[in-house]
């Protein structure tokens, strides 16, 4: 496998991730949920790190930018990092359901 296999894996994982935080950000705006949470704000920030690396991943298969080079890697930790920052979604969607 090269370094370049990943970039269609992200693009694909990320954009379908891009899309749930669209639905999570207006079902918020929608119930009127978002005044009293800090939900949609870290749901903002998971939509910026997912919009960015389907960018970046993008171009890395276009190979505008170096392939499998620094724009893939970027790419992999700004998805790892909305992965991360969905997490911290749940956890909060989760104790707002149960307080």
């Amino acid at each position: 496998m090269t370094r370049n296999d990943k970039s269609p894996h992200i693009l694909n994982a990320a954009s379908n991730l891009l899309g749930l935080c669209f639905v999570v950000l207006t079902s918020l705006k929608f119930l009127k949920l978002s005044e009293r949470t800090y939900i949609d704000e870290t749901v903002t920030i998971a939509l910026v790190f997912f919009m960015l690396s389907c960018i970046l991943s993008f171009l890395s298969i276009r190979g505008n930018i170096k392939p499998g080079g620094r724009s893939e890697t970027v790419a992999d930790y700004l998805f790892l990092g909305g992965m991360i920052v969905l997490f911290v979604t749940a956890i909060l969607i989760l104790f707002k359901i149960m307080v």
